[in-house]
């Protein structure tokens, strides 16, 4: 039996794991890189692998792009069995393939017209909007909990297969664990038990419910993508927020939100809806300039069963919508959206993409990072290599977006508390308390958080077995 990390190796973006056993080849998750474009452009559009031939299903964790985006592409090339998820997950993906493949298209199209050549040196984009719907007729929408079988065994082999359950991960709506148990037919020898974390959630986030425990398991996959650091209290994250509006409103400045469009923009006009109502925060503008976040929001507003009790007391109970109040005004067009630079503060402005690597955020960014008034606030990952990485390190003074070189002259906050991800003390909870635990194996995650993770745990559980692996080595286990 066999792991094989063809993504999320030593880096965070790009997450895809190939288990080999009983004769058959699963991916967990087939995620988009980020990171240098070119270099992220050609790790995209190559596979190691003949996805019409090799791989014999699917399971994905959640719907991020780093976990779901390049699945139209396994379409594309040939791809034509079972993805396994939850329905949340199943939803959800639907709104973030179609917006991928637009995006896809109009890099294409700008590369093509402004630089001359294609970005991967292909007949076309990476995949199309057309590639996106099609690729969902392979999505299973599954129960968390519910027992499903991922392969069956062939035909003679003697071999029992891959099932599989979903856990809830806690990190954003419809978000999993996955549980898988490995069957391999031979007398006497037991099942093997092998989890795959995807995305570790917090405790006490608002909106969903708190991640369960992983089961016990032998092998555990799991991401690292903060395993040397601690984030602050998410109950200051509100507060933190209210003070940055305060002061920026009285700059008469623009406050600026990379967001991604699932998860964190509900996030934030969560807290945006309950500082409004205990009128913390002065009545100025709130433009979610992110037709896909209105969309996903929409999926949102479908799964209530995700939720956790405390969004019911607060606003279901009361048969109000959580994401949408007063001052809050969803951008749809483009033209919508150029506007908002000719208007004056002060306003809030949130827009996709979360690391600043496509969507509406880059012209804002373009336009508002010169004026010392505004301030931009993170309140995600922002991956190595990527615009929000350097828009939010303070060691650089200056960006280029659009082959421009931007003046960085605004305020710029990061608010840690807003992580989705589980911090170092989560992830050592986790992992040490999985019963049986005796493998365990760190992907996403950069070297410089997940070494300290590692010795960390080893020091306390010397018997565990812990790897890093490179990108596309072979793990027995």
């Amino acid at each position: 039996m066999q792991i094989i990390p063809h993504g999320a190796a030593r880096e965070v973006t790009g997450s895809c794991h190939e288990l080999r056993a009983c004769g058959k080849r699963i991916l967990l998750d087939c995620g988009l890189f980020q990171g240098r474009r070119q270099e992220s452009a050609v790790k995209n559009s190559t596979f190691t692998f003949d996805p019409s031939k090799d791989i014999d299903a699917m399971v994905l964790s959640h719907a991020h792009m780093d976990h779901v985006g390049r699945v139209p592409l396994l379409w594309k090339q040939g791809y034509r069995k079972p993805i396994f998820c939850t329905y949340a997950t199943k939803d959800l993906a639907a709104v973030m393939l179609l917006d991928g493949g637009y995006i896809q298209e109009k890099d294409e199209e700008f590369h093509r017209k402004h630089l001359k050549g294609s970005m991967i040196k292909s007949d076309g984009p990476l995949y199309t909007q057309d590639d996106a719907k099609a690729c969902m007729e392979l999505f299973h929408g599954v129960n968390y909990g519910e027992w499903f079988t991922v392969v069956s065994p062939s035909a003679g082999s003697g071999q029992a297969g891959v099932r599989a359950q979903f856990v809830d991960a806690g990190h954003i709506v419809g978000s999993a664990m996955v549980v898988l148990e490995v069957d391999e037919g031979q007398k006497g020898q037991r099942v093997r038990r092998i989890g795959f974390t995807g995305d570790i959630g917090r405790k006490h986030l608002p909106i969903i419910r708190d991640p369960a425990p992983m089961p016990a398991v032998d092998t555990m996959i799991c991401e690292s993508t903060y395993g040397n650091r601690t984030h602050e209290d998410v109950a200051t994250a509100r507060d933190h927020l209210r003070d940055i509006i305060v002061k920026t409103a009285k700059r008469g400045g623009k406050v600026l939100i990379p967001a991604f469009s699932l998860e964190r923009t509900q996030e934030i006009i969560y807290d945006l809806h309950l500082l409004w109502d205990g009128r913390k925060i002065p009545a100025l503008p709130i433009i979610i300039d992110s037709p896909l976040a209105q969309r996903v929001t929409d999926v949102f507003m479908k799964h209530p069963e995700c939720y956790d009790q405390r969004i019911f007391n607060e606003f279901l109970s009361r048969a109000h919508n959580p994401f949408q109040f007063s001052l809050v005004r969803y951008s749809e067009t483009v033209d919508d959206s150029k506007a908002l630079s000719g208007t004056p503060g002060p306003m809030i402005i949130m827009a996709g993409s979360g690391m600043c690597e496509a969507g509406r955020i880059r012209h804002h960014l373009k336009n508002e990072l010169p004026d010392p008034r505004n301030t931009v606030v993170a309140v995600g990952y922002m991956a190595e290599n990527t615009l929000g990485r350097r828009v939010i390190d303070p060691t650089i003074t200056s960006v280029r977006i659009f082959d421009q070189m931007i003046q960085k002259k605004a305020e710029v906050i990061y608010i840690h508390a807003y992580s989705g991800h589980a911090d170092m003390a989560d992830l050592d909870r986790t992992i040490l308390g999985v019963d049986g635990l005796r493998t365990l194996i760190l992907v996403h995650g950069e070297p410089l958080q997940m070494e300290p993770l590692k010795h960390r745990l080893q020091a306390i559980k010397p018997e565990m077995t812990v790897h890093m692996p490179e990108r596309e080595e072979q793990i027995e286990i």
